[in-house]
């Protein structure tokens, strides 16, 4: 059987953690190198439930998008990240974290974002990191058939949107905080931008520039690279269990 080291390894042959960006903390950040690893759960978030299934699981690992923690300066259960990183110790259970990297991977979190949408993906829409993607869809759609697509495609509760006016054809999109690339989309000749965060400033950006622009919420533009990375893992380590977290979901909801 792999170990937590295997794992990793193989993962950073998909999504190197030299691609990184220069803020982010990715790679093994809890647990035991040489821990043998028969099942694991994967998860957009280590959560506390999340952590608490794979424990009711009995695996011995968890492959996440977002990192536990970013900068750690002691371990407590008086903070929300020493928490999550003492539940884990106690319980054997490691965290491998693939975050920005994993973004600009190919086939990671945003050419999963293009394929949900229907869209191939032909350039990355920040070329200096290789974040985000622009593409086209098969045919121009109007944008009020659109949006009902995008809700249904990605599984989101609602969504946010500035609607210029146009057919949506060229397509760009960043899974996660993609809303200061509202330039970046018009420069490329994009029509609509699908991400999430979005800001009030950013919104009347695209008006001013007259480009569609959706917010998509942050986990449901991200939570697309689960399956990706459960299926990598699946094929790489045939003889262990991996599974798809069933608790972990979007947690921003619409009254």
């Amino acid at each position: 059987m792999p170990t937590v080291h295997d794992v990793f390894a193989f993962l950073n042959e998909k999504a190197p953690v030299a691609s990184k960006m220069d803020f982010d903390n990715v790679g093994l950040l809890v647990g035991r190198q040489d821990r043998t690893v028969t099942r694991i759960v994967t998860a957009l978030d280590v959560t506390e439930p999340v952590i608490a299934e794979a424990a009711d699981l009995g695996a011995e690992l968890i492959v996440s998008h977002h990192p536990i923690f970013f900068e750690l300066k002691s371990v407590t259960d008086g903070d929300h990240n020493g928490s999550r990183v003492l539940s884990l110790a106690e319980r054997g259970i490691a965290a491998i974290c693939m975050h920005t990297n994993l973004d600009a991977a190919a086939g990671g979190v945003n050419d999963a974002l293009m394929a949900a949408l229907g869209a191939d993906a032909e350039a990355a829409l920040e070329p200096e990191t290789g974040i985000g993607r622009i593409g086209q869809l098969p045919e121009e759609v109007p944008f009020d058939r659109f949006l009902p697509f995008v809700k249904q495609a990605l599984g989101v509760n609602g969504l946010r949107y500035h609607d210029a006016g146009r057919l949506v054809k060229h397509l760009a999109v960043c899974g996660g905080s993609g809303g200061g690339d509202i330039g970046l989309a018009a420069s490329a000749g994009c029509d609509t931008l699908v991400t999430a965060d979005v800001k009030y400033s950013q919104f009347l950006e695209a008006a001013w520039l007259g480009v569609n622009l959706i917010d998509a919420d942050h986990f449901c533009t991200e939570n697309v690279v689960v399956p990706v990375l459960t299926e990598w893992l699946r094929g790489a380590f045939p003889g262990v269990d991996v599974r798809i977290s069933q608790v972990h979901r979007q947690t921003a909801q619409f009254y």
